[in-house]
């Protein structure tokens, strides 16, 4: 399945001359990759590759370095790689090398790494502008002030550096905010992934289990289904850790009568999914659960509905904030009018962040929110995440008992389409009627 899905190289291609086509007359971009970060001793963490090295080169290797040149005659596409060492690849496995990258990655031309300082710095003469992502990666941008420094002071004839320095960020990263047909189905596999991970969580739970234990099934399935990796450090978090909103310890014991809060989604072909469900953990959620649940539930159905081609980015939140707000008042955990409450923002009391972000090659998506003043309105091939929330910290000593220690939040990934939007994980049970109907078969499948 993966296979098949794979970005293919004419699309990678067709992304190099979208971003050639912003860039002006004479001008170079530049773009490293990641660099390999120690975990420990001699153990690295796993490789994960640059998002926009990636979104242009489907190239994964670390020691690369990305140009385009438009309008070169030898080729507008140039990487830099590693070269092929038996050695090496005996103990860490296959290096591609320059020649085997340019067959593979329909790459115009390629050189070893080691040559870079050699070869770039004669690329970079005489452009009126070089395109690159100025403090992402300090290391590097030491050597492109290096470099352009050297050819400012070389007092041959004509050499001169670029005149101006061009964040890149601003033109690539609008490029991936739309996402492709192609883009698309590899984020539905990621959705469906993850469904069936979130699904897999709810048949699996039992009080008296350790979070982790939650957290190793979402691996297993994940990997089980052709993604190796989560696209974040998975959260689950039972009763009152569940109110942590970036609790990561997932080292707590799941108590009966608990709700449980799994936000997790993997990285398939690079790109994210993000999903939070809430469930309890004896499959039967209690009433003081049950109403604040059916608040979230709302607020979402709310902000899923305001997203649409000429709505602004903010509306979700707005109406999520809404019904959130509203839903408090008649509970009584908040008082007074709700549209003054909304104006205050009392509800941050209970309800601290945003309704959604950006989600695909990122979990937290590149692409701006607003421009100068203006919020950004949805176009079709957006994705975003919805993911509205409340939280009552055990310490809320002036919030009635019953609903204390509760957090839920319920997330989806949205597609912006031309006549509204898809939720594309809608298939995870989402309502208070289908968890507990799904919860309830659970026992079948021991």
């Amino acid at each position: 399945m993966g296979s098949a899905l794979k970005i293919t190289n004419r699309e990678f291609a067709q992304r190099r001359l979208e971003l050639m086509s912003l860039m002006e007359e004479n001008s170079i971009a530049i773009l490293p990759s990641a660099v390999e970060q120690s975990r420990n001793s001699d153990v690295n963490f796993h490789f994960r590759q640059n998002s926009d090295f990636h979104y242009l080169t489907g190239f994964d290797e670390a020691d690369s370095v990305f140009v385009l040149v438009p309008g070169r005659e030898h080729g507008e596409c140039i990487l830099f790689c590693r070269e092929r060492d038996p050695d090496m690849e005996q103990w860490h496995g296959k290096i591609t090398g320059p020649e085997r990258a340019m067959q593979l990655y329909g790459i115009d031309d390629a050189f070893p790494i080691a040559d870079i300082d050699d070869i770039l710095p004669g690329l970079i003469e005489g452009k009126s502008k070089l395109y690159y992502a100025m403090g992402s990666h300090s290391e590097f941008d030491g050597r492109v002030i290096s470099w352009t420094s050297n050819i400012s002071s070389n007092q041959h004839s004509g050499s001169r550096p670029p005149g101006e320095f061009v964040q890149i960020d601003q033109y690539l990263h609008d490029l991936r905010l739309f996402k492709s047909k192609h883009e698309i189905k590899v984020m539905k596999r990621a959705s469906e992934i993850t469904a069936n991970a979130h699904m897999r969580l709810m048949s699996f739970v039992r009080p008296g289990q350790y979070e982790y234990q939650l957290e190793a099934e979402l691996l297993h399935s994940f990997a089980s289904n052709g993604a190796r990796h989560a696209a974040y450090p998975s959260i689950v978090g039972a009763g009152n850790n569940g109110c942590i909103l970036h609790y990561t310890d997932n080292d707590g014991l799941i108590a009966d009568g608990d709700l449980v809060l799994v936000d997790a989604g993997c990285e398939f072909e690079s790109y994210a999914a993000d999903v939070t469900r809430t469930f309890p953990a004896n499959g039967k959620f209690t009433e003081p659960q049950k109403a604040l649940y059916n608040i979230v539930l709302a607020a979402q159905d709310a902000a899923i509905e305001a997203i649409k081609p000429g709505n602004h980015w903010d509306q979700p939140h707005l109406a999520a904030v809404h019904v959130i707000t509203k839903g408090l008042v008649e509970l009584g955990l908040l008082q007074g009018d709700v549209q003054d409450l909304v104006d205050n923002e009392a509800y941050k009391k209970f309800y601290m962040h945003r309704t959604g972000h950006w989600l695909g090659l990122d979990v937290h998506d590149v692409g701006e929110y607003r421009f100068e003043e203006q919020w950004r309105v949805f176009e079709p091939g957006m994705v975003t995440t919805v993911e509205p929330g409340i939280y009552i910290d055990q310490g809320l000593s002036d919030v009635p008992r019953q609903y204390r220690g509760i957090g839920i939040r319920i997330e989806d990934n949205v597609l912006v389409t031309p006549k509204g939007n898809e939720v594309i994980t809608s298939m995870i049970p989402r309502t208070v009627e289908e968890v507990e109907i799904y919860m309830s078969k659970k026992g079948s499948s021991d």
